[in-house]
């Protein structure tokens, strides 16, 4: 067996370095296989890359196989209990019982002040009262309905202001004063008594006294005519704390009042309403004056 020049020459072998590159025996001038070398080339960087991306792989196993172990060690034995490190267990955790929360005497505000009661007697209603003051100005407005106010009339000597049952009924009960007031409107004309008394009782007695022919007198004069003198006209009476008061209207021109009449009836209605609200509100004047005092 012979072998080419230069001696024998061993197997070329491209993952030994020491290994001799085997020459083509096609020529003379030894020209390289580059086919041969380019192969291995290519199976050399083939090889790097799975090694590199295998070592990578390794690598990131490794750092959180080590993430584990750190977490696991922050949660092990030294806090078993899951509870928080360095506190104490709950038995020894001071509780609230141990500085209960202040308590305070319960407290309510006054109930506030009743107007009526102000009304009631003449013990606690001293506020000044005059037919002026209870029915102020010159007319009076009651919806869209406007009364002309006409006279007015205050005494001490209630049956004079009376007539039919009344006067005996004011003078039984104790009436110390009668308020008198006319308003008119298209022909029909309305006044009003208001029979003071020192005390609710006697009042509201009063009015369960009157009947039908308890009649306050009728009050004429500043534009008012006479009415109501003999003709029949429609009468009311109420009580509110220690007033007693009355209605009488009528036509000024003498006319019977019937029962078709709902002109009549709607004014003596209007002041009667009228009346109560002023007497409530002078009980409200004073209960807000004694709660500011």
């Amino acid at each position: 067996m012979s072998y080419g020049q230069g001696g024998p020459q061993s197997q070329w072998d491209p993952w030994k370095p020491q290994s001799q590159q085997r020459w083509s025996s096609g020529g003379s001038d030894q020209t390289p296989d580059w086919a041969a070398l380019a192969e291995a080339s290519e199976t050399r960087n083939k090889r790097r890359r799975v090694l590199f991306i295998g070592g990578g792989a390794i690598a990131t196993v490794a750092v959180g196989a080590a993430v584990a172990m750190a977490v696991v060690s922050a949660n092990g034995d030294n806090n078993a209990s899951g509870r928080p490190g360095n506190l104490p267990a709950s038995a020894s955790i001071p509780s609230d019982s141990a500085n209960p929360a202040p308590s305070f005497e319960p407290t309510s505000a006054p109930p506030p002040l009743d107007p009526k009661d102000f009304i009631s007697s003449a013990k606690k209603d001293t506020a000044p009262l005059s037919a002026e003051i209870l029915f102020p100005g010159t007319q009076l407005t009651m919806g869209e309905t406007v009364y002309k106010k006409g006279p007015t009339a205050d005494t001490t000597k209630c049956a004079s202001a009376a007539q039919g049952t009344l006067p005996k009924v004011l003078t039984a009960n104790g009436c110390t004063r009668v308020l008198r007031v006319s308003y008119i409107k298209d022909g029909v004309a309305v006044t009003v008594g208001v029979a003071v008394f020192d005390t609710e009782a006697q009042a509201t007695k009063a009015k369960g006294q009157a009947d039908k022919q308890s009649i306050v007198r009728s009050l004429s004069g500043k534009g008012v005519k006479s009415f109501c003198n003999s003709a029949i006209c429609r009468s009311t009476t109420n009580a509110y704390g220690r007033y007693a008061y009355f209605t009488i209207a009528g036509f000024t021109n003498g006319k019977n009042v019937t029962t078709k009449d709902t002109k009549v009836f709607s004014t003596g209605n209007d002041l009667a309403e009228f009346t109560f609200r002023q007497i409530r509100r002078r009980g409200e004047a004073q209960a807000s004056a004694a709660a500011n005092g």
